[in-house]
């Protein structure tokens, strides 16, 4: 261990490998905010730490059995001389799941079914958190395929990750204070979802799409998005200083 803390490589795996894991969390932050924001007011928190909570043990699990997820590359049978694994039916199944989630998100907003009455409720903590942990399995498997392919030492990789879930535990209300103020936002998260959900299903399918075109698009999509908002708060602004 003494090695490591010496070690300037291994400084710039843990940088590395950290950053990575906090943009590889994003799908699962983007997901959490939507889902939470459905939930009562006074429970959202606890389904974000929870959630976050979940997500980190999972990565730890799948971390410490690297023989067992070894295992799941191997081919149970094969479609159309296509070997299909376990973790191709996992990578499948989430990403089904996240286009079917988004579509169903997208219909409330344009549908109005938020402001109906009957949508008060919203979802309960119990299947929020449900939810999460489905997703949790699919996206740390992701999280931890990219830290055995960076990081040579486990305590890097483990320490890769705490720091990145502690810094979306960090931005997790921030992050889904903003998405409810700002219905633009978080149908732009649904759609950047829709993607994510398109290139796992992609992937189970063993057709990768880089996931760097994915966040380089929703990365321009948000950058036009606060442009746009800057321009109403100024106009908002304005209105303010002319009625004054």
């Amino acid at each position: 261990m003494l090695e490591l803390i010496t070690d300037p490589q291994a400084w710039a795996s843990l940088l590395t490998l950290t950053v990575l894991e906090v943009v590889l969390g994003i799908d699962n932050l983007i997901f959490l905010s939507i889902l939470a924001a459905r939930a009562p007011e006074h429970q959202r928190e606890k389904i974000r730490k929870i959630g976050l909570a979940g997500a980190l043990l999972m990565r730890l699990a799948l971390l410490f059995s690297i023989a067992w997820m070894a295992s799941l590359t191997t081919v149970l049978f094969e479609v159309f001389d296509m070997g299909i694994s376990w973790r191709d039916i996992v990578l499948f199944g989430g990403g089904l799941f996240l286009l079917a989630k988004g579509t169903t998100e997208i219909h409330h907003m344009l549908e109005g079914a938020d402001d109906s009455p009957d949508a008060k409720a919203g979802t309960t903590m119990v299947a929020a958190i449900v939810q999460i942990m489905l997703l949790d399995v699919v996206f740390s498997l992701d999280s931890v395929i990219t830290a055995v392919g960076i990081a040579e030492h486990l305590e890097i990789m483990v320490l890769a990750i705490v720091i990145a879930m502690a810094v979306m535990l960090f931005a997790a209300k921030p992050v889904g204070d903003f998405v409810l103020a700002h219905p633009t936002v978080k149908m732009l998260a649904l759609a950047f979802l829709l993607l994510v959900g398109v290139s796992l299903m992609a992937d189970g399918l063993h057709f990768h799409i880089p996931r760097g075109y994915i966040y380089a698009a929703i990365a321009f999509s948000i950058t036009v998005e606060s442009l746009n908002l800057w321009v109403a708060a100024r106009r908002k602004r304005r209105k303010m200083e002319n009625a004054g």
